[in-house]
């Protein structure tokens, strides 16, 4: 049996593959269906609900599909109670490296992001 800390893990590294590869259908298990995800990147606060997230993933070129070099980061997880954990993580989608604040909730015992914050910057070319 898996400790909390290791089902988060095993989240985020979900969560990297659904950004790497633009896998709408693994996003969706990812998240809970009434999860927000904001962006205040830009100084104007983006607010996306899921379907209009998964709207953008479906309509984009996926890094996988670009050849795109992979560089996916745990920065830190947190779990203060048996139903809620927070990770920060960072991932590369060329041009850009985002940095997400993911907020997981544990409900009908499975760990699903219910919300997601993020910043991104412009990568220097090598």
């Amino acid at each position: 049996m898996l400790s909390p800390a290791e089902e988060v893990h095993d989240r985020l590294i979900d969560y990297f593959d659904a950004l790497y590869h633009g896998d709408v259908p693994l996003f969706t298990k990812l998240f809970h269906p009434k999860a927000c995800l904001f962006s205040p990147t830009g100084g104007e606060l983006l607010v996306l609900d899921v379907p209009s997230y998964l709207d953008i993933v479906a309509g984009r070129q996926a890094p996988a599909a670009r050849g795109d070099r992979r560089d996916d980061r745990i920065l830190s997880i947190d779990i203060p109670t048996s139903t809620t954990a927070h990770a920060r993580v960072q991932e590369l989608f060329l041009p850009k490296r985002f940095t997400d604040e993911l907020t997981f909730i544990r409900v009908q015992d499975e760990w699903k992001i219910i919300s997601k914050v993020w910043h991104f910057e412009i990568e220097p070319v090598d």
